[in-house]
């Protein structure tokens, strides 16, 4: 099977790569050389890259490309967060990183994310993401079509 790197996978894509259940983001790329340990494995830092990577792609499209034209973005920081490595990765493996919003409440929500490869769990992480105003100095209320695209789209709850 042919995949496509750095585009959102359809729902139909992401089932022919191997996973469990298609997810609100997906997007594939391959292992590369420098991702490796000294063992040739990836990195641990590396899965964190890939998370990350996902999630400022996720909140660029679905939650900053939400806010009210004119007013100014949240600043956007992980509260805490949970990684699981699950199977270790080896050079040139495809694979692809998922994320998804499972909860939300006033000015925060939670993710999930997922890496598959191989038709395989590999790694998930797990964080709370705070909206903070731009300077810092307090909680940044999520618009409503933010909150309605949690919900409608990815299936979170409200926990408020």
């Amino acid at each position: 099977m042919s995949i496509r790197y750095h585009t959102a996978l359809t729902p139909q894509e992401q089932l022919a790569f191997g996973m469990s259940k298609p997810q609100p983001l997906a997007m594939a790329d391959k292992v590369r050389f420098a991702e490796l340990d000294v063992l040739r494995h990836v990195n641990n830092k590396a899965y964190m890259t890939w998370f990350e990577t996902l999630r400022v792609n996720y909140g660029d499209l679905y939650t900053l490309a939400l806010y009210p034209a004119g007013e100014p973005l949240p600043r956007v920081v992980i509260r805490s967060g949970e990684v699981r490595y699950l199977e270790e990765m080896v050079m040139g493996e495809d694979y692809v990183a998922t994320a998804g919003v499972t909860a939300y409440r006033n000015t925060s929500y939670s993710m999930h994310q997922e890496l598959w490869s191989g038709g395989r769990l590999r790694a998930t992480f797990d964080c709370v993401i705070v909206t903070l105003l731009p300077d810092g100095s307090g909680r940044y209320r999520l618009p409503d079509a933010v909150r309605s695209r949690f919900s409608e789209v990815d299936g979170a709850v409200f926990e408020g």
